[in-house]
């Protein structure tokens, strides 16, 4: 039987230096050893990520991430925090405030942790006149922070006192956190891949946002691998479906655990995009050891993933400690994030945690410092309402146009909320839709562009070719830095639709253009058109009469497309003759036919005085035009 998921999931985090009794603390309240690898129990201490649960009186299950506390291995405690909603500062009474205290402190700051207490284990090996200078230390330490104020609760984990306390204090606040949204995009970051005999591949996290459910086809991100979700379980029990602030544990099918690494994340196919280059707030924490420097090299961890990266200071010229800044870090890997994530970083060396900021565009292009532009519209996607952060991505788009996948992929929003924010941004006149379905959107101000430089495109080009009826259709995209096909389409239509631009098959033309001779082309005109009216269907070398005037190759080639545009010449092969000796010698071809069912090459010269190099492509061009058939050696009227 399938245990269903309760409305609302809570994770609690550990936080503290090391020895100061977290995975002691966990084991006591929840019965669940969390040193689960060889090394740590020999060491006696915590390396990597521990997990347990704990129900509580008012019934809720809470998930516990039990980290470690070493300086050495603050990176997988980064690995655990990213999706608590309450943290347990564990200090040891006999030791107080400890340096990776402060560190863990700070970090669950840089990642918004809203909530949470502080436990004073090891109480029972103190006096009660340390343990309270001890309270009043930490209360100390805390003013400024987001636990300041919050619960200081002395427990030892050895006789069990204060226990009670804890788990009430831990309900009532568990009580306070509001529900995670369901609705938006699935994530489950890595942290734990190994293999179950039987089962296979199985891979655990803090399932970050969204759902996931038994039987679903799901993506490894960033290695492009696909799975299938054979089983699901949370706090050890199999379920159905797995949802936003649960600790979850999947089992995979169809993918080898070597294929799998901590960092990874899972969601369904298609709906994210991995980057090396992110634009983000960035907060130094004031007792950062160094003011940081633009391609200062630092170590940003985002989620449960790792990665180096060069920091480019967008604003300034350095980031002092305690400073705030826009920045954009360039990555050595790829990340798989959406805006509004936390993120945290650390100096290269020493290894210590400096900062952390919020990101803002997870696909930026390469930055230009000091940027006006840049800045604006990372204060827009910082500080912005829902619309006027969909309104600068469709900005940022461009003549592109943003596809509704994109803008999944690269905003804070669900697919519904995007199909929302852009009706209200059509309404308001901001958002054109280029197609039917609403798949991709311009922006009001990049449409407008296309519309003004198609229609200055066109008419420049009707000023240097007067004679022409319009622009090859393909020749116009291209000038339009190749367009792509479906926004040309909009674009084309759209003009056409407000009577700016006329359409003819291959041709585009503004809708205002007539072909307007000069007095002097005029005469031109009719002098050419003389020649070949005259020398009937034996016209003369198209090149023999152009010199006869001193026309340029430009010029004669213009006057001829202008005779045939106008019909009044006619290409046949590489001869040009005049229409009406030719509609002529079509009626004499068709009477001939009638009388005698049957015409030769021979018969045909003789029939119009002309020669073979006249003949032939004649009798061809009649074919062409569906005039006559040609059987064996001979022609035969089609109708016949």
């Amino acid at each position: 039987m399938m245990r269903e998921t309760p409305t609302k999931h809570v994770v609690v985090g550990t936080a503290g230096h090391i020895d100061h009794g977290k995975t002691a603390l966990v084991k006591a309240l929840t019965g669940i050893d969390t040193d689960r690898l060889k090394e740590e129990k020999e060491r006696g201490i915590t390396i990597d990520l521990g997990f347990a649960h704990l129900a509580l009186p008012s019934g809720l299950t809470v998930g516990i991430v039990d980290v470690p506390g070493h300086e050495r291995f603050i990176k997988n405690m980064l690995a655990g925090v990213g999706g608590i909603d309450l943290v347990m500062l564990v200090i040891a009474a006999d030791e107080g405030v400890m340096p990776q205290t402060r560190e863990h402190l700070a970090i669950c700051q840089l990642l918004r942790v809203k909530d949470g207490l502080v436990v004073l284990t090891k109480r029972d090996l103190v006096e009660a006149e340390w343990l309270e200078l001890v309270k009043e230390d930490v209360a100390s330490a805390l003013k400024g922070s987001f636990l300041e104020g919050k619960p200081i609760v002395p427990v030892s984990a050895k006789t069990g006192e204060g226990l009670d306390e804890l788990i009430r204090a831990l309900d009532q606040l568990a009580q306070a956190v509001s529900p995670k949204r369901t609705d938006t995009t699935f994530r489950l970051p890595i942290d734990r891949v190994f293999t179950i005999k039987g089962f296979g591949t199985v891979v655990t996290g803090t399932l970050t946002s969204g759902r996931v459910a038994l039987d679903e086809r799901v993506e490894i991100y960033p290695k492009e691998r696909q799975a299938n979700v054979r089983g699901i379980q949370v706090h050890g029990k199999p379920v159905t479906e797995a949802v936003a602030g649960q600790r979850t544990a999947i089992n995979l099918q169809g993918v080898e655990r070597e294929a799998i690494e901590r960092g990874d994340l899972l969601s369904h196919p298609g709906v994210l995009r991995p980057t090396f280059m992110v634009d983000a707030t960035l907060e130094l924490l004031p007792d950062a050891p160094r003011a940081l420097k633009s391609r200062n090299r630092v170590r940003f961890h985002l989620g449960t993933t790792e990665v180096m990266a060069r920091v480019i200071l967008l604003d300034r010229d350095e980031l002092k400690p305690g400073e705030r800044g826009l920045v954009q870090f360039r990555l050595e890997g790829p990340v798989v994030a959406l805006p509004r994530d936390r993120y945290v970083i650390r100096s290269y060396s020493p290894i210590v945690t400096i900062g952390g900021g919020d990101l803002l565009d997870i696909a930026p292009a390469k930055a230009k410092r000091m940027n006006r532009d840049l800045l604006a519209r990372l204060k827009n996607l910082e500080t912005g309402s829902p619309a006027q952060v969909l309104e600068t991505h469709l900005l940022r788009a461009g003549r592109e146009g943003a596809r509704l996948g994109d803008l999944r992929a690269r905003t804070p929003f669900t697919l519904s909320e995007i199909k929302t924010l852009l009706g209200e941004l059509a309404r308001a006149g901001l958002a054109v839709a280029i197609d039917r379905e609403g798949e991709i959107h311009l922006h009001r101000d990049v449409a407008e562009g296309l519309r003004r430089q198609c229609q200055a495109l066109l008419a420049a080009y009707h000023r240097q070719n007067p004679l022409k009826g319009g622009m090859n259709r393909e020749e116009l995209r291209t000038r339009l830095q190749d367009l792509p096909e479906r926004i040309f389409v909009f674009l084309l239509g759209d003009l056409q639709a407000a009577g700016l631009v006329a359409v003819d098959k291959d041709k585009v033309r503004l809708a205002s253009h007539v072909v307007r001779p000069s007095g002097i082309q005029q005469e031109l005109l009719q002098k050419i058109e003389a020649e070949f009216r005259e020398a009937g269907v034996a016209p003369p070398n198209p090149d023999e009469v152009f010199q006869k005037y001193r026309l340029d190759e430009k010029g004669a080639r213009e006057l001829v497309q202008f005779l045939l545009d106008e019909k009044k010449l006619v290409r046949v092969k590489e001869l040009l003759f005049h229409a009406d000796p030719l509609k002529t010698a079509q009626e004499r071809l068709v009477a001939f036919l009638r009388e005698k069912k049957e015409v030769t090459p021979g018969d045909f010269k003789e029939l119009l005085g002309v020669t073979r190099k006249y003949a032939i492509p004649l009798l061809e061009y009649f074919d062409a035009q569906r005039v006559t058939i040609r059987r064996g050696e001979h022609r035969v009227l089609r109708s016949a």
